[in-house]
């Protein structure tokens, strides 16, 4: 982590790597998920409709190869000189058998623009073939992330949510494709329904023991056609949403008990607002992100601070 920085952040990271901007290109592959499909449970994450993060160039209609080129050619009209990562995001990206993964993969990766891969999954669903040939990628020199869904690492969040998986799960997933050149992240939301602050601070402590490179924090959304909205309208005592101000200092007290060698991709997720319910904040990402690097300045905090103390 770079002295002058309060926290280990992504842009620098990129920076540092690529040394050129590199944007990802969405991509929605078809997949499902196994909490959907009835091999571990049906309806899917009660927080999740897929709608709210997928652009419009992102439709499992479209061959990757041509969503790869709308995406790149929507980019290339707003930044110049850069590289990209096809981005499969949607779902759960190796929730297939290994065969058809390679050619997916292998097809984003023929648009010479595309210098790597970033897969979203869950932790459950990561076979060793399948960290073989990702490790096969890395060798032929393209970035490859993948980025388990943790969303907690309090299993009865994560069996209430409906996520069907464990943090044990998360831990056996990390420890398998440690060491193998792949970069590894993670996500988190806080404000899961019976979680208090207490808890979500816990999750830092956990996550701290991961071999991970990269974290993206989000707070609780709740958005239209999920179950969760179902749930916040007839039950709403479930739910305990922070004001602006305390989920700045929840997120401030969180860093400084992450290990500081984590990378810190996001403090904030941004639904569209004809999809948000609650809470609506109003704010941007980036505008999120200056508030909480201006808070962390006022009280002189600094990612891991703690971290030593929490081990």
């Amino acid at each position: 982590m770079e002295t002058t920085k309060r926290y280990n952040d992504f842009s620098s990271f990129i920076k540092n790597k690529f040394g050129y901007r590199v944007q990802k290109v969405c991509i929605n592959a078809g997949f499902t998920c196994p909490n959907k499909d009835g091999s571990k449970g049906v309806g899917g994450c009660t927080y999740c409709n897929n709608n709210t993060f997928n652009p419009e160039y992102c439709k499992p209609i479209k061959p990757i190869k041509v969503q790869i080129n709308e995406g790149v050619a929507f980019f290339s009209k707003k930044y110049k000189a850069q590289k990209y990562l096809a981005y499969f995001q949607a779902y759960t990206n190796t929730y297939a058998p290994i065969d058809d993964l390679k050619i997916m993969y292998e097809e984003a990766l023929e648009n010479n623009d595309i210098i790597g891969l970033v897969i979203a999954t869950r932790p459950d669903c990561i076979d060793n073939d399948v960290l073989d040939y990702l490790e096969e990628l890395v060798a032929r020199n393209y970035f490859i992330k993948l980025e388990f869904g943790l969303e907690s690492t309090n299993n009865q969040t994560l069996q209430d949510i409906n996520r069907c998986q464990t943090h044990e799960d998360a831990i056996d997933a990390f420890e398998r494709a440690n060491n193998r050149g792949i970069h590894l992240g993670g996500h988190l939301i806080l404000g899961l329904p019976g979680e208090s602050r207490d808890d979500m601070l816990e999750h830092a402590r956990k996550v701290s023991k991961l071999p991970i490179n990269t974290l993206k924090i989000h707070h609780l959304q709740i958005v239209k056609h999920t179950m969760m909205a179902f749930q916040y309208k007839n039950k709403p005592e479930m739910f305990t949403f922070l004001d602006l101000d305390d989920y700045i200092d929840l997120i401030v007290d969180f860093v400084e008990l992450l290990n500081p060698n984590i990378i810190i991709e996001r403090f904030f997720s941004e639904s569209p607002e004809k999809m948000l319910i609650f809470p609506k904040y109003g704010l941007k990402n980036f505008e999120v992100k200056h508030l909480v690097e201006k808070r962390l300045e006022q009280r002189n905090a600094k990612q891991g601070r703690l971290f030593p103390i929490s081990n």
